[in-house]
């Protein structure tokens, strides 16, 4: 659920986004004011909610994101804070526990979320809590998610183009094999 859509989950499990990306897509601010709304509403019930970011702005969006923490963790029952080109893990872990975790962002024109992938899903997995993958669109992502070992992720292709939908769904269902060189096998 996006705070820029439809507030109702027609009874399906969900996650509540903070419509940050939508919002810097079309040209606009994030408006604060639709996204508190729709987390009064729909947090409580969210599998996570995606802390409130800057799109593209690294460091700076962390500490807007921060500055938002409390308020998320008091509404929803887990909040991941959103990381991006310009965030490195010790920025990050001191934040993280059974109820914050981490939804991978990135700039599109770059390939710092699948470069720094594992990492986060690393830390996430580490300490116990969700590694959340934006703007997963391709049989690729999807298995390098899965390689990771990512919690979660979505995209919208999908919705846009429905041909997709038979492509993605077989690359969900295919098992993903993890390889470990330390058994000498």
């Amino acid at each position: 659920m996006s705070a820029t859509g439809a507030l109702r989950t027609e009874g399906f499990p969900y996650c509540y986004e903070n419509g940050a990306w939508t919002a810097h897509q079309q040209g606009r601010e994030f408006d604060a004011a639709k996204f508190r709304k729709g987390l009064h509403k729909l947090g409580a019930d969210a599998d996570f909610t995606v802390v409130p970011d800057i799109v593209g702005a690294g460091l700076e969006s962390l500490a807007f994101s921060l500055s938002w923490l409390d308020e998320v963790l008091a509404s929803s029952p887990r909040a991941l804070l959103p990381v991006q080109d310009g965030v490195d893990l010790a920025d990050v872990e001191p934040h993280l526990s059974d109820r914050v975790g981490i939804f991978v962002g990135g700039n599109p024109r770059t390939n710092w979320k699948e470069r720094t992938l594992p990492m986060w899903a690393k830390a996430c997995r580490d300490i116990g809590t969700w590694c959340h993958v934006g703007r997963v669109n391709t049989q690729r992502r999807i298995h390098l998610c899965a390689a990771a070992g990512a919690t979660s992720f979505d995209g919208t292709s999908a919705t846009r183009w429905a041909k997709s939908l038979p492509i993605l769904q077989r690359a969900v269902a295919q098992t993903s094999f993890v390889l470990d060189t330390r058994s000498g096998r």
